[in-house]
């Protein structure tokens, strides 16, 4: 695992951010949030079941992140 910060953006968060947590009302308001502060989403959502919550995942980046399209360059 790299010891190596991520880069943060002018708000002084990290340019890459994956929100995580219970499929529920807290959860779409820490992505609205993200969105509000000027993130993107970034892919897909993601859902599984931990036998009692399903629990989702959304990525989000920075504006000013320029991700190649084909994978890592």
């Amino acid at each position: 695992m790299s010891t190596e910060k991520s880069p943060l953006s002018p708000i002084g968060l990290p340019v890459y951010r994956v929100l995580t947590g219970a499929d529920n009302a807290a959860f779409c308001q820490k992505v609205s949030d993200a969105l509000a502060l000027g993130y993107l989403l970034y892919g897909s959502p993601a859902a599984t079941f931990n036998g009692h919550n399903v629990i989702v995942a959304q990525a989000v980046v920075w504006p000013s992140v320029q991700a190649p399209i084909n994978g890592l360059k």
